[in-house]
This record gives C-alpha cells, sequence and structure tokens, in this order.
C-alpha cells in the first residue's frame, strides 16, 4: 500500500530550533538494526525541532539521512528543513490504535542569525 506524502511549505517567518543532537534510528529495537534510507543506504537519524510559526509553536520529530545533517548541529541552532515532508501513519498495537505524523526532510541546513531577519 502506498503512503501519502505531503510537501510541507514553511512561511518565510518561520523559525525552527534543534532541540536534540541527531539520534540514530533503529529499524529493529531487538536486533539493534540501524534505520537507512532505501535509495542511498545512508543511516537515518532523527532531530527534535521546535518550529515557531504566526505565533505558534509545534514540536517536530524529523528524520534526516546521515548526509543531509550539517556539520555543527546541535541544540539552540537554528536550522531550515529542507524538502520536508509529512506523512500520516496510523497501526493498531495491542488492540489500540496509534496514530501520527512522520516528518522527513533530505537535509537540515543551518541558519545564520543575519540570513533569518
Amino acid at each position: 500500500m502506498a503512503m501519502t506524502r505531503i510537501r510541507v511549505a514553511l512561511l518565510p517567518s518561520a523559525v525552527c530550533i534543534a532541540g536534540t543532537e541527531p539520534v540514530l534510528k533503529i529499524k529493529d529495537q531487538q536486533t539493534g538494526e540501524v534505520a537507512t534510507d532505501r535509495e542511498t543506504g545512508a543511516s537515518l537519524y532523527t532531530v527534535t525541532v521546535m518550529l515557531m510559526e504566526e505565533g505558534r509553536a509545534e514540536v517536530l520529530k524529523i528524520t534526516v539521512p546521515e548526509t543531509g545533517l550539517a556539520a555543527g548541529l546541535k541544540p539552540g541552532a537554528m536550522v531550515r528543513p529542507v524538502e520536508l515532508f509529512a506523512t500520516p501513519w496510523a497501526r493498531i498495537f495491542n488492540g489500540q490504535l496509534s496514530d501520527d505524523v512522520a516528518y522527513r526532510a533530505a537535509r537540515l541546513e543551518l541558519v545564520t542569525v543575519e540570513a533569518a531577519q
């Protein structure tokens, strides 16, 4: 079954701040198998980002391939997600429905204070 991918466009006034260091994404907790990009084979990482836009704020966990992580990315750094997509998902686990939105970006670029203004 094909999953719906929705391109996410951020307003020019949007500010994104990294909240965590990149964390390696594990595909299988039992075996420790690392999640990889299907096309490139690059390891996948998750970065928690605070998105602030038009008086509201949201916390997003964005998956990014290792090749898309900017050097010097650390908590508190302003970032710009490039080619950001949202994929809604749902599953039933132990009889309970879980649903959410998974976010994926091709890369996270560091934003300088001058470029943000």
